[in-house]
């Protein structure tokens, strides 16, 4: 089925029946993907009146209530308000949903007993495309990546000159395999957050970071469509549902 979309002064014409969704799906469960040294989270029925709220057990509605950590516990989407002492929300600073972006794959070069995601890297496989979106699919890329248990594990992460790369490139969202663009221990520098959102300078309020995503091994690299779905939360995060669609082959003429 096709759809007709208009983004940034372009229309194209995408797969709207074919999403591509790239999130991790949240699971009351330990094999659920976990960073940040915290346990799983948890979905139970909301007790009102000593009773259980489930109709398992008797009642006529489910009402769970939900403990979970956006940024440990699933696909997230964050804005600057993660590393600035203002309050900023992802629900206020993320307004535009659709963007056109780029697919790549990575193998994170060893350096200095890390993995890392370099400018050079990055320039070889994005080129000469202007994209609003850039996703990072890494490599080994396996499905063990939806129940990963990250904490301690010091996963993969992008160099600062990568993230400054990105940024004077204009990309507005980075999307992420990985739960951080930082080094999970780097002793509060995070320098890739900083760079990407141009902290010390003009910060960039409407960019963001989403992390934690799987792109399976199915979907080919290349340029899509991207709709970044966000919960309306007033916080620095919230669980997301990205979704790519294919365009076809042909994009319809610019708008005058």
């Amino acid at each position: 089925m096709k759809a007709v979309i208009h983004v940034n002064s372009r229309t194209y014409t995408i797969h709207i029946d074919q999403p591509l969704d790239i999130s991790i799906p949240l699971r009351a469960s330990k094999d659920n993907v976990n960073a940040w040294y915290l346990p799983p989270p948890k979905i139970y029925p909301s007790v009102i009146k000593d009773r259980a709220v489930s109709v398992s057990q008797g009642a006529a509605v489910n009402f769970n209530t939900i403990e979970f950590n956006p940024h440990a516990h699933g696909t997230h989407t964050e804005c600057v308000g993660h590393i600035t002492k203002e309050v900023h929300t992802i629900n206020d600073c993320l307004t535009q949903f659709l963007f056109v972006a780029e697919l790549i794959t990575v193998v994170p070069e060893s350096f200095n007993g890390d993995f890392i995601i370099s400018e050079k890297q990055l320039r070889y496989a994005i080129g000469n495309k202007k994209r609003e979106a850039i996703v990072i699919r890494t490599l080994p890329n396996t499905k063990d990546k939806l129940s990963q248990q990250y904490s301690y594990t010091n996963p993969p992460y992008l160099t600062e000159a990568a993230a400054v790369y990105l940024r004077e490139k204009g990309v507005k969202h980075l999307l992420v395999d990985t739960p951080s663009v930082d080094k999970e221990n780097d002793n509060g520098e995070l320098l890739a957050h900083k760079a990407f959102w141009n902290i010390g300078g003009q910060t960039r309020m409407d960019a963001t970071i989403t992390e934690l995503i799987y792109v399976p091994n199915s979907v080919k690299d290349g340029k899509y469509i991207l709709n970044i779905l966000i919960a309306p939360f007033e916080n620095d995060a919230s669980p997301s549902k990205p979704i790519l669609y294919k365009l076809y082959d042909k994009e319809l003429p610019k708008q005058k």
